[in-house]
């Protein structure tokens, strides 16, 4: 009861700090009529709450205004028969909550320049596409456009799951995000054509009608910006580029002083003793060190090799099937090579997000099922970690041989812990030289292979520093940071607005509006 009376009144206080916020702004912003518009597009990121992303969006959109830079937000009034957000896996009938979604719409974007679009219908494509199968279906494409490519991440997403089913819910809810994504294609382009912005700023860039409107603007010959959250908690990462890749473009010259080692060592050990947070989720209530049963089981065998997974629907996934097509082929591969060697105890390591609690987010292709599948738990030389099992992934790196990870950040962790690190997936460290990360698929399984025999593995110390420096620029220099402006809502993931007045979004006043300001108009690097 108190639980449901406090979530009300952090609602209403926010929305009410959004309404004040959004007259002073428009009371306090002159765009500048010599600037070509900025547009904002954010479709993919809440429903009727705040998530970080887009408040994000918001923020950064009205110190822009502030600055003087026109401002148009693209914004969704039921313009999609499904979204990712509102689609409900078990229930293909239930529609979006539009009325929710649309009533939030108004109060972020009151006071702005707002230019609604909705659904139509277009027939012809329903029929060329309603009796395509699966394959048939990623393959798609209409009017230019790689609809089925486009839509595919987002349809993983939305279903908690990497290999789809070909049944009748998979492809209806395929069906409707392809006839969505050509709707929002369709009114983007006219819109675009119209307003002859400058440039476009999106969140993330893969959802599909965010991805949709990032190829049309690319196509038109238009600067696509991204955003996604930062790894430092309420910060942003903006970039020209993709931003779940993560690119980075770090000065050669760039090095550490003793006051940023420091810094970055006060945050490693945060970490370490798991007080941390990504995207406003603390997947860490606690965090237990190695019992005494483990232990003697680990004594057992020569070496131990941690095996740290991701979530096999995350966006980062897009990026990282390089060597192999996805993550269960390469534990697949490992598999094979935990049977080759019998005397070497792997620990296989369960994302912790993979079964978020409290949320619909949860994997409906985990690390667990494929595990049970095969029955590696059985093995002798196994142990598998789940994702709700809060075992100490830095207690399993200290004690490892060396460590395997797919893409996940704790693989840059372990290379500044000083450890080897088989990477398998392109993440967002491997732009730089932080850990082994072979050219293929053929030279990873020979490393691993000669890895696996090796007595000792030498780490390179220039391998170290880089992935300090790496860590630390991601950190401290990509990460824009809106804490000033930003708390957690009690639902699990979600924002409150503070109090602050206007003039803390000022260019003047806030670092991230600063660094996203010279990099839309200047276009510098986002960077603080």
């Amino acid at each position: 009861m108190f639980k449901r009376i406090n979530d009300k009144f952090q609602t209403w206080l926010s929305n009410y700090r959004v309404a004040r916020t959004a007259r002073a702004v428009s009371k306090l912003s002159t765009p500048d009529p010599k600037l070509a518009p900025v547009v904002f597009f954010n479709a993919s990121a809440r429903l009727g709450y705040l998530s970080q992303n887009a408040a994000f969006s918001l923020l950064a959109a009205w110190g822009l205004r502030l600055a003087g830079v026109p401002i148009v937000h693209f914004v969704c009034n039921r313009g999609m028969s499904r979204c990712v957000l509102g689609t409900v896996p078990d229930d293909p009938t239930r529609p979006p909550p539009c009325a929710a979604c649309v009533a939030q719409s108004n109060r972020l974007y009151a006071k702005a320049d707002v230019h609604w679009f909705s659904y139509a219908p277009n027939e012809s494509l329903k029929s060329a596409i309603t009796n395509l199968d699966l394959s048939a279906l990623q393959m798609f494409e209409h009017d230019e456009l790689p609809l089925g490519e486009l839509v595919l991440p987002s349809l993983r997403w939305a279903l908690r799951r990497h290999h789809l089913n070909d049944d009748e819910a998979t492809r209806f809810f395929y069906w409707q995000f392809i006839l969505s994504a050509y709707n929002v294609s369709r009114q983007f382009e006219k819109f675009i054509e119209d307003h002859r912005p400058q440039a476009v700023v999106l969140f993330n860039g893969i959802m599909y009608p965010e991805a949709v409107a990032r190829h049309l603007s690319l196509k038109h010959g238009l600067r696509a910006i991204t955003h996604e959250v930062g790894l430092l908690p309420f910060s942003a990462f903006f970039t020209d580029g993709q931003a779940t890749a993560y690119p980075m473009n770090i000065p050669a010259g760039f090095t550490l002083d003793q006051d940023q080692n420091r810094q970055l060592d006060e945050y490693l050990s945060q970490r370490f003793h798991g007080d941390f947070s990504m995207a406003g989720i603390h997947f860490w209530p606690k965090m237990q060190d190695l019992d005494q049963d483990f232990l003697y089981k680990a004594a057992l065998f020569k070496k131990m090799v941690p095996v740290f997974t991701n979530v096999i629907f995350d966006t980062s996934q897009v990026h990282a099937n390089r060597l192999f097509s996805d993550m269960f082929a390469w534990l697949d591969e490992v598999l094979k090579l935990i049977r080759g060697n019998p005397d070497i105890l792997f620990v296989i390591r369960a994302h912790p997000d993979e079964h978020r609690p409290g949320t619909r987010k949860q994997s409906r292709e985990s690390v667990a099922q494929w595990v049970k599948k095969n029955s590696a738990d059985q093995l002798p030389n196994v142990i598998f970690v789940d994702s709700t099992d809060y075992l100490s992934s830095y207690a399993l790196i200290e004690r490892a041989h060396f460590v395997l990870v797919y893409n996940s950040s704790i693989g840059l962790e372990a290379s500044i812990m000083g450890k080897p690190v088989l990477c398998a997936g392109a993440a967002r460290y491997t732009q730089y030289p932080t850990v082994f990360y072979p050219g293929s698929r053929e030279n990873y399984i020979h490393q691993t292979e000669e890895f696996l025999k090796a007595e000792s593995i030498d780490v390179p110390d220039q391998m170290v520093k880089e992935a300090r420096r790496v860590l630390y620029f991601q950190l401290f220099h990509t990460a824009l940071p809106f804490d000033p402006l930003l708390y957690p809502h009690s639902r699990m993931g979600y924002v409150l607005l503070k109090r602050f007045g206007v003039d803390e979004l000022s260019t003047s006043k806030s670092p991230a509006i600063r660094a996203i300001y010279d990099g839309v108009i200047n276009r510098k690097p986002f960077l603080v």
